[in-house]
Parts: C-alpha cells; sequence; structure tokens
C-alpha cells in the first residue's frame, strides 16, 4: 500500500496517460526510422505525426472485449489517424513497445531518487559538521566501547548513502536499454536500423540481443539497488530508535507543537518516523525479491512477469521517494542532546579508557597478556563494584610500578580518542 504522500512528479511518471504517451512516442519514432528505410511514405508519416493521439476512455473501452492493452492502444491511435495508422506498430512485437517504454520511466525515476539523494547528502553533510566534535559514547553489541562523535556517525551515513548514490547510477544504466527486435528478438520483420533509430532518440542503448523481452537480470538490478537504499534508510531508522530509547536519549526526532505520541499516555514522544521508514523497508526489500524471481521466464518469454512489474515499479519508486523524502526531513529536525551524551559516558566509571590503558602498559614494558589481566581485572571491579576505574588503577601496585598518578590521569581524557576526526572527515567530504 502507497502512504498516502508522494512527490506528484513520480507519481505522474506512472499515471496511465503518461505511459500511453511513451507507447506513442515509440511507435512515431519507429514509423520515422522505416520511413528513412522507405517502408512507410513520408506522406503517411507526416500524417501519423499530425494526428497520432488517444483516448483513454476509448482504450479501456476497446481492452474490456481485446483483454490486450497495447492492442487497445494502437487501435485508439488508429481510428485517430486513420488508413494510415496500418504502418504502426509493423514487425513490432507487444514487448517492444513495453520494454523500451518502462526502460524510459524506469529512467525518469532513477533521475528523481537521485534528486533525492542529493537532498539528503547535503543535510547529512551540514549536520555531520554541526557536531563534528560532539562527543558521543560508541557502542559494540549495545555496549560501551569507546568516544565517538555524532559527527563521526552522521558521515558514515553519508558515505553510505553516497555509494547508493553511484550505485543507483549503475543501475540507471543497466536499465537503460530498449528492444525493437520483433516477437522472439531475430529482426525477422524489422531492420535493426529502427533499433538504433529509436533507442539513441530515447536515450537508451540497443539490447545487444534479446528474446522476446529485455532480459529481467536489469530490472532484478535495478530494484534490488533500491531495496538497498531503503536498506540503509532502515538501518539509520533504527540507530535513531536506539538513541531515542528513554534510557539513552541522545537524540531525538522532532516532536512538533500539538503532537501526541500515545491515546492513553500523554508523557509518550515516541520515534514514529523512524518505525515507519523501517517498516517499510522490508516492503521494498520484498519488491526486490519480486523482481528476481521475475528472471526465470519460460523459453523466449511468458507474462508472469509483467502484472509483478506493473505493481513494483510504481510503488518502489514512489515509496523510495517518499522514504527519502520522510528521512531527510527527519535528519533536518534531529534533536540533539550533547548533555545526555556526556552523561552516558560517564556512567561507566571511566572502564571506556581499558585500551588506552592497556597500550600505554605494552608501551612501557609490560607484557600484553600481563597487562590485559590487570586491566580487566579492574575495569571488572568498576563494573561490579561502581567504583572509579582511574582510582583503581591507581591503587593497584602492579600498575604503579609502571606509571604513577600524573601519567595515568593523562590516559583518561577525551581527546585521546578524538585526534583523527578531522582526517576522517577529510577522507569522506574532501578538502573542504
Amino acid at each position: 500500500m502507497i502512504p498516502r504522500y508522494s512527490r506528484a512528479r513520480m507519481a505522474r511518471l506512472w499515471s496511465p496517460e503518461h505511459r500511453y504517451r511513451k507507447w506513442l512516442a515509440i511507435e512515431i519514432l519507429a514509423c520515422e526510422a522505416m520511413s528513412e528505410l522507405k517502408l512507410v511514405p513520408e506522406s503517411s508519416l507526416e500524417t501519423i505525426k499530425e494526428k497520432a493521439g488517444f483516448d483513454m476512455k476509448r482504450i479501456d473501452e476497446i481492452e474490456k472485449t481485446t483483454k490486450h492493452d497495447v492492442i487497445a492502444f494502437l487501435t485508439s491511435v488508429t481510428e485517430k489517424v486513420g488508413p494510415d495508422g496500418r504502418f504502426l506498430h509493423m514487425g513490432l512485437t507487444s514487448s517492444d513497445i513495453l520494454d523500451t517504454s518502462l526502460a524510459c520511466l524506469l529512467q525518469e525515476a532513477a533521475d528523481i531518487i537521485r534528486e533525492d539523494l542529493d537532498k539528503l547528502l547535503a543535510v547529512l553533510k551540514r549536520r555531520a559538521y554541526e557536531h563534528k566534535d560532539t562527543v558521543m559514547i560508541g557502542r559494540s553489541h549495545g555496549i560501551h566501547a569507546e568516544p565517538i562523535t555524532l559527527g563521526l556517525k552522521l558521515a558514515n551515513w553519508y558515505g553510505e548513502m553516497k555509494r547508493n548514490r553511484e550505485r543507483l547510477s549503475r543501475a540507471r544504466e543497466a536499465i537503460s536499454v530498449g528492444k525493437i527486435s520483433g516477437a522472439v528478438g531475430t529482426f525477422s520483420f524489422v531492420d535493426p536500423f529502427v533499433e538504433e533509430y529509436v533507442c539513441a532518440r530515447l536515450g537508451l542503448q540497443p539490447a545487444p540481443v534479446s528474446s522476446q523481452i529485455v532480459q529481467r537480470d536489469r530490472h532484478g538490478e535495478y530494484f534490488t539497488v533500491l531495496a538497498i537504499i531503503a536498506s540503509s534508510l532502515d538501518k539509520f531508522a533504527q540507530e535513531i530508535r536506539l538513541l531515542q530509547r528513554t534510557e539513552v536519549r541522545e537524540v531525538e526526532e522532532y516532536f512538533s507543537p500539538g503532537q501526541k505520541g500515545s491515546s492513553a499516555m500523554p508523557h509518550k514522544r515516541n520515534p514514529v518516523l523512524s518505525e515507519n521508514l523501517s517498516g517499510l523497508a522490508r516492503l521494498m526489500r520484498s519488491y526486490a525479491l519480486a523482481a528476481l524471481e521475475d528472471m526465470p521466464l519460460w523459453h523466449e518469454r511468458d507474462i508472469s512477469h509483467s502484472s509483478v512489474e506493473r505493481v513494483i515499479a510504481p510503488d518502489a519508486t514512489i515509496l523510495l521517494d517518499f522514504m527519502l523524502d520522510r528521512f531527510t526531513g527527519m535528519v533536518d529536525k534531529l534533536t540533539v542532546y550533547p548533555e545526555r551524551m556526556r552523561a552516558n559516558i560517564h556512567m561507566t566509571h571511566g572502564v571506556i579508557y581499558s585500551q588506552m590503558v592497556l597500550l600505554e602498559l605494552i608501551a612501557r614494558g609490560m607484557t600484553r597478556e600481563d597487562a590485559y589481566a590487570l586491566v580487566q581485572r579492574q575495569a571488572m571491579r568498576a563494573w561490579e563494584e561502581g567504583r572509579d576505574f582511574l582510582s583503581l588503577l591507581k591503587e593497584d601496585e602492579q600498575a604503579r610500578a609502571f606509571m604513577d598518578d600524573r601519567q595515568l590521569a593523562e590516559i583518561f581524557r577525551e581527546e585521546n580518542f578524538l585526534g583523527r576526526v578531522d582526517y576522517i572527515f577529510r577522507r569522506v567530504f574532501g578538502a573542504d
């Protein structure tokens, strides 16, 4: 089910009228090519270009009888063109029109999604720099590890979405293939020049070889990339959900005036947008699976893929357009609580400095095994007794044999973890 919101541009792309206009453009281009081959009289071509059109109600009416959408479309167009309409669709098969037009539509959809990605990348970059030095705890297995910054987390998201943009560009190229090669792809009744002519004017490449259809591995790649992008959004949304938990509360979705979180509990401020995105990502992954299921068809083609694509093509592209717009707004307005981040850093009594102590003891001559045992012993005491890790180390005679109080205290500084944040930012964002 498509959410109520959808950008008008993407929705119009999948409208029946837009689809029929693509079909008509392909048919006219094919007639132009055949006219150059002297297969269609110039006067007939001029009549076709002048009069060709369609009536959507008439197409629906004809299709009730024919049970074939392309034939219904062609009948409607021919009724408007008159006798010269006999030159339409010469030597072609329905999939020549359907697959070539689908490639054009998927190109257009990819262009819209690429614009969405550019907007998200701009917001991620801005907020990453805004919080480049906002220190928070890094976690592994959900357990406190060592300090990072919120900016680094956002830079990581930026890097992933940049890769997704590159994936989308490659998928757009893979899908930008048309075919005008007839019933089983052998050009039996249509000159290859027609295919070259039509594809060149549509910004497509001719399929080097096809059966009755363009092969569906191309579509499988395209929809898998859309699912990967959605899964990245799911990953980021899940992180926001985890960081918004009451016990953590380091970031929070913007809670607008008048917004309500629960019908029963007025105090609730729930991560509903993130949860929505995580749910929609499941749909997106299912569309990718459906596209992969479309790859094996009987012989040169059966029609089992057609019904699937009529659903997943508009649904997946409209849905991802919506998801990217929603997540961009979320990041733009994300509420950040630096004080809570700092409080969470200190809640484990300093054990997050354990690796730094371990490495310093090794550097000063202690074996790794002995150093690990010493540091782990005192870290476990800090966990279990709720005592300050630094104080326990200062009391440890074995540790003091290698470091005095001042040297130990030097280790327990957040800056020691974050000296290369600028270096990482340069690698992600460039010199700026």
